[in-house]
């Protein structure tokens, strides 16, 4: 399968090289210059590229761009087929991104995202610390594999989207429709938890919408005040205390 990836950060980087490992082929652009991911790129099999052309003559774009970045890609996909899958990854933090109203009073990441570019998305790889997707995905056959929830409209385009999650090391769990993928968005129980695929069932309807932004922030003021001593397990355990 040919696939772009827009976004050579943590996750962007460490999707192309699952990917490429899998067998796909890769294109991988970044905010910069091809020149400035030249390297990277060669590094993970893949082939640096522009924005603009990492949307041409593939079957998937992954976008893997802060939440904040998505303005700058209005119009890119206007000469894209609609058979193209568009998978999101990114998510929303304020002390980051801005404050966006909009989603501040409840609209969905994803549908927001959906409004931005002017094109429906899938929502997948969002829920899942870097650290996770690089190390702890491994093949189907094992029992307690991590699960990765996948919101969307269109049901052949998540189940591509969910086989490529496979592909990365993780079960793929249909977790409905971009209007309830909240439900897998920062300060959720089913978010960066590092759940089986029947766990996160549970997560998923477990979700308040209405504490999810406290959560979030909460957490955030908590990994901040600890740098960098905190472990991976225990980030792991914190956004588990947090949101349970």
């Amino acid at each position: 399968m040919k696939i772009g990836i827009i976004g050579a950060g943590n996750i962007g980087a460490i999707l192309a090289r699952k990917l490429v490992a899998a067998g796909h082929e890769i294109k991988l652009a970044n905010s910069k210059s091809p020149e400035s991911i030249r390297n990277l790129a060669a590094e993970l099999g893949a082939t640096g590229t522009t924005k603009e052309d990492a949307v041409k003559g593939v079957d998937v774009v992954i976008l893997s761009i802060p939440f904040s970045a998505y303005s700058d890609l209005a119009g890119l996909f206007e000469d894209v087929p609609a058979n193209v899958v568009v998978v999101d990854t990114s998510n929303y933090y304020p002390f980051r991104d801005g404050a966006i109203s909009d989603v501040d009073d409840g609209q969905p990441e994803a549908v927001w995202v959906t409004e931005q570019i002017n094109r429906p998305i899938i929502k997948a790889w969002n829920a899942v610390l870097a650290a996770t997707l690089a190390e702890k995905g491994v093949d189907k056959t094992q029992s307690g594999r991590i699960a990765l929830p996948v919101a969307g409209v269109d049901p052949e385009k998540k189940a591509l989207v969910i086989e490529l999650v496979e592909a990365t090391g993780f079960d793929g769990l249909d977790a409905g429709s971009l209007e309830t993928s909240w439900r897998q968005q920062p300060g959720t129980p089913a978010y960066c938890t590092e759940l089986t695929a029947d766990e996160l069932r549970v997560a998923l309807k477990k979700a308040d919408q209405s504490r999810s932004a406290y959560n979030r922030e909460t957490l955030i003021k908590g990994f901040m005040e600890r740098g960098d001593s905190l472990t991976h397990d225990e980030i792991v355990a914190r956004n588990r205390a947090v949101t349970a």
